[in-house]
């Protein structure tokens, strides 16, 4: 057998547990595209990522990303999970901010004491939604199609398509009918109230990854980044502000997004909870 130094980091939560994980395994060039596939589809965590020797001279690392159906060109909290385990395992960047290669492309990431953060990628789709597959949306999500106050495409790499309802207490509400929208992933993001939600957070999100083969992720680093760059482009969202994600899957994770100068930043805690190795 082959062994292979794993970690399972939770993401996005300093809280344990209420986070969301992903397992990481180091030194994984050996493995095949098909080993890595089925170790993901056997983790059957929203995802799992391997970590290679970077192709691009510029990145620290290199990393594949994969659902417990398909890989993916990005995700968030396995680009957080994953530079976590890759520092945490003793590895030092080249420059002051870490880079991530990946099926999208080189990813920047920075480390303050409190969390890392990523920037986000540049859209692969953006704009107005089709008012056919709005409505369509709207049914799945079992809402009046007037409970959208807006929604554009907002896809990095996972596909999202996002809208916006009217609060907090809507987004939490939601009872979406999973089979309608198989081939789907939407995004759904709503305003706290201060004088009834409080101001931990400014905003609650939901994730719909049925066309990854996950119906609710718990707390989603992609998503968060399009709706960034979508709600802070459109004047609809602060430049500054805190997202809460996963409290109907009992999590209590909290992504911090800042722009600045031109970039939006997507951030949280990173915390490893389990350690081991994988033998294949």
């Amino acid at each position: 057998m082959t062994k292979f130094e794993f970690q399972q980091v939770d993401v996005f939560s300093a809280t344990p547990f209420k986070g969301n994980p992903v397992a990481v395994v180091l030194g994984a060039d050996d493995l095949t595209t098909e080993q890595m596939a089925a170790f993901a589809s056997w983790t059957n965590l929203s995802e799992t990522t391997f970590l290679l020797k970077p192709t691009s001279p510029e990145a620290d690392y290199r990393v594949r990303i994969f659902t417990p159906e398909t890989e993916l060109p990005f995700a968030g909290h396995p680009t957080l999970g994953s530079c976590h385990a890759w520092l945490t395992a003793g590895n030092h960047p080249c420059g002051k901010t870490i880079i991530q290669e990946c099926g999208i492309g080189l990813v920047p990431i920075r480390r303050t004491e409190e969390r890392l953060a990523f920037v986000a990628p540049e859209l692969l789709r953006s704009g107005p939604v089709d008012e056919a597959l709005l409505n369509r949306v709207a049914h799945g999500l079992k809402i009046p199609l007037s409970s959208i106050q807006a929604s554009a495409w907002t896809d990095n790499g996972p596909g999202w398509l996002s809208v916006l309802l009217g609060s907090r207490e809507e987004v939490l509400a939601l009872e979406p009918d999973y089979g309608s929208l198989m081939d789907l992933g939407i995004g759904v993001i709503g305003p706290w109230n201060p004088a009834t939600d409080g101001t931990e957070a400014q905003f609650e999100v939901r994730a719909f990854a049925m066309n990854s083969g996950v119906n609710e992720d718990p707390v989603t680093g992609s998503l968060n980044a399009g709706l960034a760059q979508w709600l802070i482009g459109s004047e609809q969202a602060p430049q500054h502000y805190i997202a809460s994600q996963g409290v109907r899957l009992g999590r209590n994770g909290l992504v911090h997004v800042d722009y600045e100068n031109g970039k939006v930043w997507v951030g949280g805690s990173t915390i490893t909870r389990i350690t081991g190795m994988l033998q294949v």
